[in-house]
């Protein structure tokens, strides 16, 4: 059965009826065209005609005769069926040429409400966007949580425990991998759609040598995600094996790479100053599955994988998030929203005296009194000194929340 997106719903249901563009973006196969269809189905629910609701899936070869603003909008009024507002769905938007154009005119000519999808986060950039200032609100829709897994599994009766979270951490959350039931068809999905992105959205029609060289930039920081990225040390692991890339080369793969959301960078934050920092990102994997297929091997204990886990997470739940520095050391995030803040330390176990001095005596520097956490998986609770230890498990399965001030 499909999972009801609650997360993503309840930030888009108060804009059902409004003429502001509703722009769903994400990684291919986060369910996007799933959450479209959700949406339509709450329409009809709430008593919209189904003669009131258009939807256009442009990837579909059905439709392969609309490539332009012209052809959508022909397309579109022909549809139009008398008096009242329309529902009108486009998915995978990006194939259309200009389509803002199309999209501003609907709006300024029609009584609709528009919702759009794409692949790409480029999708409103661009000569054209200026067309559309203002009138949209974009939504970034990410494979499954660990929280929807649950959701997932006892929706379709299937088998779960809170020990699958190795699972999830392995092969991370994009909906249809849960169809497959052995690691050798779940690897070879992920493989499959990795190799799907990187043929549509990033190398195209490129040679094949480009091909090969955006793979092995892309398995270098996939496998290194949450770690500052250093592009010096890229070009010297080319170098060990006699080879040589330029560093253009490197930022524009790089930035290929974000724009089909296959990453995510994450910014400093000086916490003293208390100001985003422009430069030296942290790059983290839109989902745990691309970064497993692209490094072979799992270690649970590697805090950078529990660190994109609630990285994800968090990013889900609708904060901004940095990396925070100060002045002799740095805190994993800093998570805002709705103008409040609060600091984030991600450990695998907090086995030692030495870690947990380590990971609470990171703040000890800090004198900004919004709330501290350290996460672990440990189930014993380790609060001290005004820091609040919380259970991993306990944040992303939703049986306790951050408090931010």
């Amino acid at each position: 059965m499909r999972l009801k997106r609650e997360v993503y719903l309840e930030q888009i249901r108060p804009y059902y009826d409004s003429d502001i563009i509703k722009v769903i973006v994400g990684v291919r196969r986060a369910g996007k065209s799933i959450l479209l269809d959700t949406i339509k189905d709450e329409l009809i629910e709430k008593g919209i005609p189904g003669d009131k609701i258009i939807y256009l899936n442009l990837e579909d070869m059905d439709y392969d005769y609309i490539t332009d603003a012209s052809d959508l909008n022909k397309e579109i009024k022909a549809r139009i069926s008398g008096k009242g507002k329309h529902y009108i769905f486009l998915d995978e938007i990006q194939h259309i040429k200009n389509f803002e154009k199309a999209l501003a005119s609907f709006r300024a000519t029609m009584d609709v409400s528009l919702f759009v999808t794409g692949s790409n986060s480029t999708l409103l950039s661009g000569e054209l966007s200026t067309l559309l200032t203002g009138r949209t609100v974009e939504f970034e829709i990410l494979p499954f949580s660990f929280y929807e897994m649950k959701q997932y599994y006892e929706l379709n009766k299937m088998e779960w425990n809170e020990d699958m979270f190795f699972d999830y951490l392995k092969w991370g959350g994009f909906p249809l991998r849960f169809d497959y039931h052995d690691e050798s068809s779940v690897r070879k999905y992920i493989s499959n759609l990795y190799e799907s992105i990187v043929n549509r959205d990033i190398i195209g029609k490129s040679r094949s040598s480009d091909k090969k060289s955006f793979m092995n930039i892309s398995l270098y920081i996939l496998a290194n995600a949450g770690k500052e990225f250093s592009i010096d040390n890229v070009i010297e692991t080319y170098k060990k094996s006699n080879k040589e890339i330029a560093k253009r080369t490197i930022y524009n793969y790089l930035e290929r790479m974000k724009k089909a959301y296959l990453i995510h960078g994450v910014g400093r934050y000086n916490i003293v100053g208390k100001a985003a920092l422009s430069n030296r990102e942290k790059q983290y994997a839109v989902d745990m599955g691309f970064r497993t297929i692209n490094t072979n091997t799992v270690n649970y204990e590697d805090t950078f994988y529990l660190e994109n886990i609630v990285y994800n997470e968090l990013l889900t739940r609708g904060y901004t998030v940095f990396a925070g520095k100060t002045h002799k050391g740095e805190i994993d995030f800093v998570a805002i929203r709705n103008g409040r803040k609060c600091f984030i330390q991600v450990s695998y176990l907090l086995a030692s005296e030495a870690t947990i001095k380590r990971e609470f005596g990171a703040y000890s520097k800090i004198t900004d009194a919004s709330p501290k956490y350290v996460m672990s998986l440990d189930k014993v609770d380790l609060s001290h000194d005004g820091i609040i230890h919380m259970n991993i498990l306990d944040f992303l399965l939703r049986r306790k929340t951050l408090i931010l001030t």
